[in-house]
């Protein structure tokens, strides 16, 4: 893993991916360097975390990992807004492992580089209003849960969500809840504590480079109610076709 930073990150951008359901674009370059607007997806992530005041992030990688670490650098440059600068560390899971170790295995990886508390986004989801607040990732420290996810309203693909949410409480429904759902927006905070027994058995910094899904943790960690969250109505796009991305694109060119 490439490090230079005394300062542990405050977030993780989750840049591993093949990307598969964006093929052929994705044959050549990273899902999260895909642009729009003028800003390659990821780089939207990095700007809302600098103005929120974020200094240091994780950024993982696999697929054409050579890319997203050139165009970003050790110290990342809002082209447009010079003045906002991240410090970033690479866990370079392609290198180390051979390919992705999927959301948790490639969490559990970054931990000894993140700190009590942590962002994690995709970096190929499209939600320029996102705050990243410093406030609330200290309320969670505080708090007895040990992780807050945010919540969206089902898009067409995705019709029947993923999670119940009651008040500020994230739930597992069973599959006879007719409780209403909604989708996972990849966006939340973490505890390291989120990633022990009894929900995570892998050890800390993934030495082996085990291969594990995140919504399993999750969903553990729900049933055991260390899981808060909340309703993010705000845009938000996964931007997982090109059709999708083409879309986007003609709404901010």
């Amino acid at each position: 893993m490439r490090t230079g930073h005394a300062e542990k990150a405050s977030a993780l951008v989750l840049a591993a991916g093949r990307g598969e359901r964006m093929r052929p674009l994705t044959d050549v370059t990273p899902k999260p360097l895909l642009e729009v607007g003028g800003l390659p997806l990821i780089s939207w992530h990095l700007r809302r975390l600098a103005q929120a005041g974020h200094h240091h992030v994780v950024v993982n990688t696999a697929w054409l990992e050579e890319q997203v670490v050139s165009r970003l650098g050790p110290v990342w440059q809002d082209p447009q807004h010079p003045g906002l600068k991240l410090a970033i560390t690479f866990s370079q899971e392609g290198r180390d492992f051979g390919g992705a170790l999927e959301t948790g295995g490639g969490i559990v990886r970054a931990l000894p580089h993140l700190a009590d508390v942590f962002w994690v986004v995709a970096g190929d989801v499209f939600a320029p209003d996102l705050t990243f607040s410093m406030d609330i990732a200290q309320a969670l420290a505080a708090s007895p849960e040990r992780a807050r996810l945010w919540l969206v309203p089902n898009p067409p693909h995705h019709p029947k969500g993923d999670f119940g949410l009651a008040h500020d409480r994230v739930m597992n429904l069973g599959p006879h809840d007719a409780s209403p759902r909604y989708t996972f927006s990849t966006v939340g905070l973490y505890k390291q504590t989120f990633f022990t027994p009894p929900v995570c058995e892998v050890p800390l910094g993934n030495p082996q480079g085990q291969r594990c899904a995140l919504a399993p943790w999750l969903r553990r960690a729900m049933d055991l109610q260390w899981v808060c969250g909340e309703l993010f109505e705000s845009t938000w796009v996964d931007v997982g076709t090109p059709e999708r991305l083409q879309a986007l694109r003609n709404r901010h060119v």
